[in-house]
């Protein structure tokens, strides 16, 4: 038994580092003479996007890494992902990032410096880059350092740093540099950041440790207590994807959904709905529209009468969950819009910070 696991172990790192270096070699064949200079990272719970000045977003992975028992990473991104919940023994798939912020401070400076030696292989002139990286609003000084200690050990010359909202902000065009008012909601897989901006500055916030991955385990444990279903995160959130609803819908769906009977320990196929989803996430969503609530009361009368006029801006994956909007203009009474493509906005703000230093530089820290 020992033998074949150690096989199947060597065989599955191979097959990581096969991956890898295929994929590497794709970025390899787009080499370019102008160096990766000026960086702007996504580092999110779910998913790393990275955002090169005068190229746009060259890389988009998932935020995990597949380590052995002694700590060596043997795959990180896409090939890791794929391993959450079927590794063998000596293996375990972790995800580094945890409710927006690093949980595993050695295993996501590797990542990171995986994801950017990538960036910078693309290019014949290699230099050490200066780096925008996105936190929370609510980020603690501790994670802060955290942030700053990694970059540095992934080999980062400069770095700075932006709140989320704000990046969200400047990606989906709003006016963050004027005495108006704008409110975004950027919902991600670890934190759901909401900010009013003006003069680029927050004048209110409120930062909160749910995201995408408490709709997962929403599903997970309403699975389990309603079916005596036992599913794994990455069938949840096909599940949050597909049938995952904040209000009623036009068109309720239903889908096939395969785990292990808890009963029985027996594999097992169950048929559920959309409004079953809807009723597991509905614990999360009230938070979500609870810290919204938070921050439209904190907001000074004038900026409030802006965000009345203008609305609100929703961005992040979380965003995509069917009829969150009208369940917001439901309980808020505003109007609000979700973003053409909420997935990259707060890195494409972050690249147009790159591009416009001038004009945005004062909404960084360091």
């Amino acid at each position: 038994m020992t033998v074949a696991i150690g096989t199947n172990t060597a065989a599955m790192a191979e097959a990581f580092f096969t991956n890898a270096l295929a994929r590497r070699g794709q970025l390899a064949k787009r080499k370019t003479w102008r160096p990766a200079s000026e960086l702007a990272v996504d580092l999110g719970t779910a998913n790393t996007l990275i955002f090169v000045k005068g190229e746009g977003v060259v890389l988009n992975e998932p935020s995990v890494a597949a380590v052995d028992q002694n700590g060596n990473i043997l795959g990180i991104g896409l090939e890791a992902k794929r391993m959450l919940g079927r590794t063998p023994e000596g293996i375990i798939a972790v995800r580094p990032m945890k409710d927006g912020v690093i949980a595993d401070f050695h295993i996501a400076e590797k990542m990171l410096r995986h994801f950017l030696r990538l960036v910078i292989d693309r290019t014949f002139l290699r230099v050490k880059p200066t780096v925008i990286v996105c936190v929370p609003s609510g980020i603690t000084e501790v994670e802060r350092r955290a942030v700053r200690d990694s970059a540095q050990s992934a080999g980062v010359k400069k770095l700075y740093m932006v709140a989320e909202p704000m990046a969200a902000a400047i990606g989906v065009g709003l006016p963050v540099d004027t005495p108006v008012g704008s409110m975004v909601i950027d919902i991600g897989g670890g934190t759901t950041n909401i900010a009013v901006i003006a003069l680029s500055g927050i004048v209110c916030d409120a930062s909160i440790r749910t995201g995408g991955d408490e709709l997962d385990q929403a599903i997970v444990q309403f699975m389990r207590k309603t079916y005596s279903l036992l599913i794994g995160e990455p069938t949840a959130e096909r599940i949050k994807i597909g049938l995952g609803s904040a209000t009623m819908l036009e068109r309720e769906g239903e889908m096939d959904v395969k785990g292990r009977d808890l009963v029985s320990g027996l594999p097992k196929t169950i048929r559920i709905d959309s409004g079953g989803v809807r009723d597991a996430i509905q614990e999360p969503v009230s938070h979500i529209i609870n810290a919204v609530r938070r921050a439209l009361e904190m907001t000074p009368p004038e900026l409030a009468s802006d965000v009345l006029e203008h609305g609100i801006m929703l961005t992040g994956g979380g965003s995509l969950i069917r009829g969150l909007d009208q369940r917001l203009m439901d309980e808020t009474g505003l109007p609000v819009r979700v973003d053409e493509d909420p997935l990259t906005s707060v890195v494409r703000g972050t690249g147009r910070i790159l591009d416009d230093f001038a004009r945005y530089g004062s909404v960084l820290t360091t």
